[in-house]
């Protein structure tokens, strides 16, 4: 009985690139899509499973379904003349009605039954010409970004948040001057209670003072007056 031939379409369907510098970890992308009827269980196998991360490494696509593949490469050290012989295969197998254990349905499954499409890795380093548009799309990038994005930020963003601090400020002074004004006009009502109970108090001082000074002035008027009706009664007494 012959091989089953992939059911699944792979994207990119052979070769699978990285594009360095290679100093940091570097992805790239494996679309697998079903276009059968049936549910397709799928596992993702590297001959060098020390330089790459999977994710995910298997599951199970439906019907007319697909799924992205992250394929991480591990920094290294590149030697461009060192052959590079990492290769990926994708396994797959039409799954089962009830899919209860996927490890005893891998560990179980007949060779016959099984798909797989190879895939070979490519590193590429990025040629001067590519560097050169790379640095270019950077300084070219700020400033298509700025001119289209300046103008409405500065405008919805930055311009209504002044508005609204200068509004809040000038309220803030508002309230200051009504404060202000409620504090003289505090201050102005009670200087006017203050001056006429000062002058209540000088005119009753004033009152008794004239008073007393009354008294002690008519004492000796009173006196004289006295003396002289009995020096007058005596003296008649003694004409007489």
């Amino acid at each position: 009985m012959s091989k089953l031939d992939q059911v699944l379409l792979l994207d990119p369907p052979s070769d699978l690139r990285f594009k360095g510098p290679f100093t940091d970890v570097v992805t790239t992308t494996l679309k697998l899509s079903n276009p059968s009827e049936k549910k397709v269980c799928f596992k993702v196998k590297t001959t060098a499973p020390r330089r790459y991360c999977v994710r995910p490494n298997s599951g199970v696509i439906e019907a007319g379904g697909s799924v992205n593949i992250s394929v991480m490469l591990q920094p290294f050290d590149y030697d461009p003349n060192e052959k590079n012989k990492h290769k990926f295969m994708v396994q797959t197998i039409f799954a089962p009605a009830n899919i209860t254990d996927m490890d005893l349905l891998w560990k179980e499954a007949k060779p016959d039954d099984l798909m797989d499409s190879k895939l070979r890795c490519v590193f590429e380093m990025p040629s001067e010409n590519d560097k050169v548009n790379d640095i270019e799309t950077i300084k070219a990038s700020p400033m298509v970004n700025s001119a289209k994005s300046a103008e409405p930020v500065s405008a919805s963003g930055d311009d209504g948040e002044v508005k609204k601090v200068q509004e809040k400020y000038k309220r803030l002074q508002q309230e200051n001057s009504k404060l202000n004004e409620e504090i003289r006009q505090l201050k102005e009502d009670n200087l006017r209670m203050r001056k006429p109970m000062r002058t209540d108090h000088m005119t009753s001082n004033s009152s008794g003072l004239l008073a007393r000074e009354a008294s002690v002035t008519s004492l000796p008027s009173l006196c004289v007056v006295i003396a002289a009706i009995f020096i007058g009664f005596f003296l008649g007494k003694f004409v007489l």
